[in-house]
């Protein structure tokens, strides 16, 4: 019964998210039958290992106990609770669906281990009460409908009978374990919604959990070692012995620098690349004052990443991030070039720093850290789950760096908001958005908050000594018909000081690595470090990006996609149209020299962090 509860419940949740994303899958009948033939057979193992704790239990029971009236009644509590956790799974999943167009996954993972934030998040985001108490109602119905197939249950069996066919129930997610757990067989289509549809959402979860971190390596395509670094050599200028030296035709100028990265900021959201909604006026006008890099890619979809590609400026390895690993400080960081230039460095975050472990990775990469811990109760006017408000975030930052100049040191704030964030609430009557009405209103009021932060910051005698920055962290989403969707990629960078920087709009394809290699040759600085980013300005540049999901490593260049996949294969796609909302590819050939290319990137990257020390 509970088999055949846990199948059901995977097969509507499956037709459920197929009806909802009908639009962006492909609807033959061959593609139609993939899905629900292989998405039942992935259903029927991940219920196998879902009723393992079921399968112990009824070996352990002992047989007299079995068939008492108290075991009967406990036996119809425990199926009231697997059932009740198989709806709430396929609900939950019905929610992520909607928020990352994905089946449960590495952010799943991440969330499962900040249980305060993602909780206190779903409460302030969706209806919780009501929809437990549906589950459980639901729960108690199915129970009590097939009440007497449980009460009527009877077990005369020995314990060793019992194990041999609780040994043969275990064997079957055990084999799955070893053979099936990368899921290989849901790979059905080039459409990713086909794909993540024919896979089952809980065998998804703790697969992504199995495996958070992906050795280079063992996984992807690799060369010799001394090949990969003879070609970095020759491509960007350093290896893993000697730092690349950056040099500046500028006079040094040790300007204050406030970085703000601005939580899921995409390109699409403003109005300068077009659209019509009005929702960053004050972003649109700072961008036609600022140099404006219009055509700059982030490397993945997490803030983790956007964090470490512009602190480490380094493609983005597969699997976690490496903000959140253990290790964190092998690479060469921005906080130590502005730390050698007598700067005083902070992370200044609207939340709690340990969630990603972003406290860990800012302190032991030269900064200072100032999270929500640090904030008076007078400095709040407004909270929600992930941080104070961005204009608290921002008002906090201009005190910061008051404290800095009064002690006359030039300072580099690295700021991030988290207002842009569902569940998009902000404090009232700030724009003409309510709050929690959803993303519209996020981006809006984090725009007004960045304005209101520049005219403050204008009445300060730092101002026209700083430099500010202004780039997003990642893209709003991620889901997308191909596993690699560039144009959710694209996000703003602008580098705003009046009097000092031209404003200017570069169109040159960039990577969001590059950020600060441009900012420290604007600001002349000479410098030793084994960046792979470059100043996007300089005549010598090199358009390409780099992008990334976890699994799939990316390269773009010369209008073709190319990418790493963990089965050790590399692919190139051509960009056949590129819009704000949509991409196209055709897939061609991949070349030798091509090939050796996106290798040497990623494979350098992967190494250099094992294997790196900081110069």
């Amino acid at each position: 019964m509970m088999l055949l509860g846990f199948v059901t419940i995977g097969f509507v949740t499956r037709l459920t998210l197929m009806l909802v994303s009908f639009d962006s899958i492909d609807t033959n009948i061959v593609s139609i039958l993939k899905i629900l033939g292989i998405g039942l057979f992935y259903d029927i193992v991940a219920a196998f290992y879902y009723l393992i704790p079921l399968v112990i239990y009824l070996i352990l029971v002992p047989t007299r106990y079995f068939n008492t009236t108290l075991h009967r009644i406990m036996l119809l509590i425990i199926a009231t609770l697997i059932i009740f956790s198989m709806l709430f799974g396929g609900v939950s999943e019905y929610f992520f669906w909607e928020e990352f167009g994905k089946r449960f996954n590495f952010i799943a993972v991440d969330y499962l281990v900040y249980t305060h934030e993602v909780i206190k998040n779903i409460q302030e985001s969706y209806p919780l009460p009501l929809i437990l108490s549906l589950i459980a109602l639901v729960s108690i119905a199915l129970v009590y409908l097939f009440r007497h197939i449980l009460w009527h249950i009877e077990d005369r069996s020995h314990f060793k009978q019992r194990l041999k066919t609780g040994l043969l129930l275990l064997a079957v997610p055990l084999l799955a374990f070893y053979t099936l757990d990368r899921q290989h067989l849901s790979q059905v289509s080039r459409n990713i919604y086909n794909n993540e549809l024919t896979k089952n959402g809980i065998y998804s979860l703790f697969s992504a959990f199995r495996h958070n971190e992906l050795d280079y390596e063992t996984y992807y395509k690799t060369l010799p070692h001394k090949q990969v670094m003879a070609h970095l050599k020759k491509m960007e200028h350093f290896d893993d012995h000697t730092p690349k030296h950056f040099t500046s035709k500028n006079k040094e100028r040790r300007y204050n620098v406030i970085l703000i990265m601005v939580e899921s900021l995409s390109a699409a959201y403003m109005g300068i690349y077009g659209n019509p909604e009005h929702l960053t006026p004050n972003l649109d006008a700072l961008a036609r004052k600022s140099l404006f890099f219009d055509n700059l890619f982030a490397t993945g979809t997490r803030t983790v990443r956007g964090m470490e590609a512009v602190a480490l400026s380094v493609p983005p390895t597969p699997g976690r991030s490496i903000v959140k690993r253990p290790v964190n400080d092998t690479l060469d960081c921005i906080g130590d070039i502005f730390r050698s230039k007598g700067y005083e460095n902070k992370f200044i975050y609207a939340g709690y720093g340990y969630f990603d472990n972003m406290n860990t990775f800012f302190s032991r990469n030269g900064f200072a850290v100032i999270d929500r811990t640090d904030f008076d109760e007078s400095e709040i006017s407004f909270a929600n789950v992930w941080g104070v408000c961005d204009e608290d975030l921002l008002d906090k930052t201009l005190k910061e760096a008051d404290l800095s100049y009064a002690k006359k040191r030039p300072f580099f704030s690295f700021v991030m908001t988290t207002s842009n964030h569902r569940p998009y609430t902000y404090p009232e009557g700030k724009i003409d958005i309510p709050s929690h009405s959803g993303r519209a209103g996020g981006v809006k009021y984090t725009d007004y908050a960045i304005g209101t932060f520049i005219k403050k910051a204008k009445t300060k005698p730092w101002f026209k000594q700083t430099v500010f920055i202004i780039v997003a962290d990642h893209n709003g989403g991620s889901a997308g018909k191909s596993s690699l969707p560039l144009y959710r990629y694209k996000i703003p960078l602008m580098i705003y000081a009046p009097g000092s920087i031209t404003p200017k709009t570069v169109s040159k394809l960039a990577s969001q690595i590059d950020t600060m290699p441009t900012l420290f040759s604007l600001l002349g600085f000479d410098y030793n470090a084994k960046f792979y980013g470059n100043d996007i300005l300089s005549d010598t540049f090199r358009e390409r990006a780099f992008i990334g999901n976890y699994q799939k490593l990316g390269y773009v260049k010369n209008g073709y996609l190319y990418y790493l996949t963990p089965d050790k294969k590399s692919h190139k796609e051509r960009i056949v149209r590129l819009t704000r909302d949509n991409v196209t590819y055709h897939t061609e050939a991949i070349t030798p020299e091509e090939k050796k290319e996106i290798i040497t990137y990623y494979q350098s990257a992967g190494y250099l962090y094992t294997h790196g020390k900081k110069e």
